[in-house]
């Protein structure tokens, strides 16, 4: 558990949710990492991670839906295909030399797809592989579940590339993928370790909701309305590839 919350890792864990929220993301794999970092028991990493993620996109889903954003039809077709697979990769065992690698190698892969240029003027004209989406969608969640994140940042690259919709829609849509994924693999999570491992592991992390909410709430508020969306996706770029580098290395 966490006795103290430093000054250093609540502040981490806001920018890290203004970053994230502000391109339709909750941050689930770096608060992880960031907890890893600190020395946080690991298997308390993904109930703490996974309620950050819910506080952040729970909010930025909502602005997403009153701007009008959301491609309702698609973002239901595959987080439905999603969740039942995050619930059951919330259940699967692991232990803890596979978590901290499947995380690391997670945030190197985020960091290295979030640099893929993007051609704003060809999004919204699908390509020919956008219309296979749904076939990835399970088996982002089953791994989103497994190391307690929501996903969204292994779905997006992919909308991005197949040009599955304009950017602001893909964000929505990672941003309610991402939100019930992470309801679906904390359940998953609470069924394999007990309900009592959440009261422990939220009680002991408030600060950090706190923080998360915070930055949240500011990055979601930026990505309706402001945006600078190159800049802001190479900044989480270079965020998430160096906690994931410094936690592969870590003894």
């Amino acid at each position: 558990m966490i006795a103290a919350v430093p000054i250093g890792l609540a502040l981490a864990f806001l920018l890290t949710a203004l970053l994230y929220a502000s391109v339709g993301f909750g941050g689930g794999s770096t608060y992880a990492a960031l907890l890893a970092l600190s020395g946080l028991d690991y298997r308390l990493l993904p109930l703490v991670a996974l309620a950050c993620n819910i506080v952040v996109v729970a909010g930025g889903t909502i602005r997403f839906a009153r701007a009008g954003v959301t491609p309702w039809r698609g973002a239901l077709l595959l987080t439905a295909l999603a969740a039942p697979a995050a619930l059951l990769g919330g259940l699967t065992p692991i232990d803890q030399a596979t978590f901290m690698l499947l995380l690391g190698a997670s945030l190197l892969l985020t960091g290295a797809t979030m640099l893929i240029p993007i051609d704003e003027g060809a999004m919204g004209q699908p390509g020919r592989l956008a219309r296979y989406m749904p076939v990835a969608a399970a088996p982002l969640g089953y791994l989103a579940g497994l190391v307690g994140i929501g996903g969204g940042i292994f779905l997006a690259p992919l909308l991005h590339l197949t040009r599955w919709r304009d950017t602001r829609a893909i964000a929505a849509t990672a941003s309610f993928f991402i939100l019930v994924n992470s309801l679906f693999g904390l359940a998953g999570q609470l069924l394999k370790q007990g309900p009592a491992a959440l009261g422990g592991a939220v009680g002991a992390a408030l600060p950090l909701l706190i923080a998360v909410a915070i930055g949240g709430q500011i990055g979601s508020l930026m990505a309706v309305r402001i945006l600078p969306k190159r800049w802001i996706r190479w900044l989480t770029a270079a965020l998430v590839t160096a906690v994931g580098v410094r936690l592969l290395i870590a003894p």
